[in-house]
């Protein structure tokens, strides 16, 4: 099958699927540093706790993540809940910020200050210094989005990261990934976006975006505590 390029969905014919899929941000991690691979923090495991007691009910046929320690310790928190076959997938891992990764915010915000004011014009995908842009994270993470479309499944959890949600809903809705960063100024650690995919149309619908129901009765646990 020809992979497909941003805006455009995957071909499948010959198959009637209507599929939900719940694309899931890991929980806290222990550590404020940018996109280095460490544990879940304990605001982190409560998250995925709570996450997966809601899952229970969702009657969830398989579950995916990306191998970063992050997303793997969400997923097998949830996993205590569904009980189903865990496939790790090193493609649905955050987007590289490059020479930004391991920093602080304050040292960002002091030496990558003229990035972060053009990336916010929102004018064109520009890529991290030394990392990717949202286009290079939608063409690895969609393959693994077209693995999980061919499977005999209705409900199909993915734990990933807020890059790869953004650049993902950016690529299957058709827009322009330069204004990937309009999907929410800050999503949830353990929400849900969910996506519906229609093989009678070809197309991806969005569902519900950055749902953390699960948490507000912890406000402790939100991102702005």
């Amino acid at each position: 099958m020809n992979y497909c390029s941003q805006g455009e969905l995957l071909n499948i014919c010959g198959m009637e699927i209507e599929m939900n899929i719940y694309l899931i941000r890991h929980g806290r991690q222990n550590s404020s540093l940018c996109n280095v691979d460490v544990e879940l923090a304990e605001e982190g495991y409560l998250q995925s706790d709570l996450l997966g007691k809601r899952m229970a009910a969702y009657e969830i046929d398989a579950i995916y993540s990306s191998h970063l320690v992050r997303a793997v310790q969400t997923a097998e928190v949830i996993n205590l809940y569904i009980r189903r076959q865990l496939n790790i997938r090193e493609n649905l891992a955050e987007i590289s910020f490059g020479d930004m990764e391991g920093k602080t915010n304050e040292y960002i915000g002091k030496f990558y200050a003229d990035f972060k004011a053009e990336q916010m014009k929102l004018n064109e995908d520009i890529p991290y210094p030394g990392g990717e842009c949202g286009l290079d994270v939608f063409n690895r993470a969609v393959v693994t989005m077209e693995e999980i479309i061919k499977l005999d499944k209705k409900k199909v959890a993915v734990v990933t990261h807020g890059g790869v949600i953004r650049a993902l809903l950016t690529g299957f809705l058709g827009l322009d990934m330069s204004k990937k960063l309009l999907f929410g100024n800050s999503l949830e650690n353990s929400s849900i976006t969910e996506l519906v995919y229609d093989e009678r149309y070809n197309r991806f619908y969005l569902q519900r975006f950055n749902d953390f129901a699960h948490l507000e009765s912890n406000p402790e646990l939100l991102r702005h505590n």
